[in-house]
């Protein structure tokens, strides 16, 4: 790309910018209705998706609404919630997984993912995490699935087993620098381990989710508590810097050697992937969480609504995370010098992340139970 802004350029629409600038859009939603209306599809299309991610959240939704999986139900019903549960969320990944193969394909394993997420309330459980995953892994059965497991605490050792079984991890629930530095170093250890035990490294792929809205929901909190000038000023700023360090942080670890022994055998880089990028504050631009962390070898996955703000009037000039490290530090500086902890802030923000999936865990049991029941009542159609 040149900074030109010849007329040959004036009809490339901002997602083909943003993916020419190196970023991947995958989209935050997945649903059986999405996939058989050809929705999917036609975002692949139109608004250059090359990728899926989803979550307890996003399945509870879908099952809420319409009829799509009607059919499934009655074909379940007398079944227990948990297994019915994970057919459902397995055929639909398994769907997209197919709908993506040729883009995982043309680029050589990178995009073309699907990811599927652990149950939630294993999140502090490192064995049944990593018996849940192969599970989901053997029973999708797809190349270009991901599993998402939490990067709490006891998430960490569960991911690198998991690599280290070859299999691809999507890493979620990221907030702090320091939990991002132990993340990148569970996947390094589960790829030398991959590679001890002789699988292709070439085809692991894995994606760390740094989530960037919520840390200014939350910050921004505090600073209106504050209520200062000079506090109120910084509101709508930290997600963005946080963001950005961990960008730099990326980059120290993944040009040092340890990093290029598993690049010289053929390994993927964990590539940061932006979540939590619908803006929450209706005060701010809807695509600032888009506009301001495009740089080349990131993902970014987005919600619907976001994705089409983006096509509509997304903003891609130029690099706006590169050589941002030292900018994005005073900010942060400027943010605790207001007596706010970032590490307190990202602390409470993972706890909340993992009851809130929690929560969605819950409804979607409890939607599909109350699908069941009325399959087995006669209520369920083909």
């Amino acid at each position: 790309m040149t900074d030109s802004t010849s007329d040959s350029s004036e009809n490339v629409s901002p997602t083909e910018r943003l993916s020419e600038a190196g970023v991947a859009i995958w989209l935050d939603d997945l649903s059986r209705e999405r996939l058989r209306s050809g929705n999917l599809a036609e975002l692949m299309t139109s608004r250059n998706v090359v990728g899926v991610t989803t979550n307890p959240t996003i399945f509870a939704a879908a099952l809420a609404h319409g009829d799509a999986y009607a059919g499934t139900l009655s074909e379940l019903a007398g079944s227990d919630v948990e297994s019915a549960v994970e057919r459902i969320t397995t055929d639909d990944v398994r769907d997209a997984a197919d709908l993506l193969r040729p883009v995982y394909d043309a680029t050589g394993a990178v995009d073309g993912r699907v990811s599927i997420e652990v149950d939630p309330r294993l999140a502090r459980d490192t064995a049944a995490t990593e018996t849940t995953a192969v599970r989901l892994w053997e029973t999708v059965a797809r190349p270009n699935v991901m599993i998402k497991i939490p990067a709490t605490v006891e998430g960490l050792p569960a991911i690198t087993s998991t690599l280290a079984k070859g299999i691809s991890v999507n890493v979620t629930l990221i907030f702090s620098i320091e939990r991002y530095r132990a993340v990148m170093d569970a996947f390094l250890a589960g790829l030398e381990q991959a590679k001890a035990a002789g699988h292709d490294l070439s085809v692991i792929g894995s994606v760390a989710s740094f989530f960037v809205s919520r840390v200014d929901s939350e910050v921004d909190k505090r600073l209106n508590a504050v209520g200062t000038d000079e506090a109120l000023a910084l509101r709508g700023q930290a997600a963005i810097a946080n963001a950005r360090l961990a960008f730099a942080a990326y980059e120290e670890v993944f040009s040092g050697e340890r990093w290029a022994a598993l690049a010289a055998a053929g390994a993927q880089p964990q590539r940061p992937l932006w979540a939590s990028t619908g803006v929450k504050d209706p005060a701010y631009r809807d695509t600032m969480y888009v506009d301001e962390l495009v740089v080349a070898g990131v993902v970014n996955t987005m919600p619907e609504k976001t994705l089409d703000a983006f096509a509509d009037h997304g903003i891609v000039l130029a690099d706006t995370v590169t050589g941002s490290g030292e900018q994005a530090a005073a900010t942060i500086a400027a943010v605790e010098a207001q007596g706010i902890s970032m590490d307190e802030v990202t602390a409470q923000l993972e706890d909340e992340g993992v009851t809130k999936f929690e929560v969605s865990w819950d409804e979607l049991l409890t939607t599909t139970k109350t699908g069941l029941d009325g399959a087995g009542a006669g209520g369920g159609e083909r």
